[in-house]
């Protein structure tokens, strides 16, 4: 099922978008099975769980952290993965620099965005970005490759595109200021209930996880 299914994910993105299987839950099998079929990326919102992968997996695909990252967690998220989509503060870019400056690396990351203003949910407001994005590009073993967003829950998919919409405007103004350490090429969003609104409004990293390996148990 998960290779019938990753297959006709990828037939059906339009080129250059990026597939990323948030493997949260999963067994090491079902991600296994779903690089096998062509996954190149994975997405893990939990760095325990990422490194049990991680041992097994290694450089078979590479490695996004997709959840909220804890300050403590920094340390091994700097190790493990290729990419973080989820920076939401100048405190937590400044420890992930930190970290890679120790390593002698550069990690590509994302702003996450609070496209929804939600007081409960992770991100930056939308009209803080520009000032966050300003702030990370004077860290030099930080590269800012662009946005990511969840968007709120909404009763209706066609809900979710105005907040789409607004971090792909967020993402074009930002893209045009030529900032140092900071090149624009990445914008994800939607999962695997919105992703084709996603990728309607600009889209160019999908995170899906149900539509690759069914429920979760």
């Amino acid at each position: 099922m998960i290779e019938q299914n990753v297959r006709r994910i990828l037939s059906q993105l339009p080129g250059g978008v990026k597939l990323v299987a948030a493997a949260k839950t999963r067994t090491t099998e079902e991600t296994l099975e779903a690089i096998a079929a062509g996954v190149e990326i994975i997405g893990h919102n939990y760095i325990q769980e990422a490194e049990r992968a991680h041992q097994i997996i290694g450089g078979r695909a590479r490695w996004h952290f997709i959840g909220h990252l804890q300050k403590n967690k920094i340390k091994k998220a700097a190790v493990l993965f290729d990419m973080i989509e989820t920076v939401e503060s100048l405190e937590m870019a400044r420890g992930i620099d930190t970290r890679c400056a120790r390593i002698g690396k550069v990690m590509p990351v994302l702003i996450e965005v609070n496209s929804g203003c939600e007081t409960r949910k992770n991100g930056v407001l939308p009209d803080e970005v520009e000032g966050l994005v300003r702030q990370v590009s004077a860290l030099n073993h930080i590269k800012v490759e662009g946005l990511m967003t969840m968007g709120p829950l909404v009763p209706h998919l066609e809900d979710s595109r105005p907040y789409f919409s607004a971090t792909h405007r967020l993402f074009e103004e930002i893209k045009g200021l030529n900032l140092p350490n900071v090149d624009m090429r990445y914008l994800s969003m939607g999962m695997s209930d919105s992703y084709k609104i996603a990728l309607e409004e600009g889209a160019n990293i999908v995170r899906l996880g149900s539509l690759i390996f069914g429920p979760r148990a």
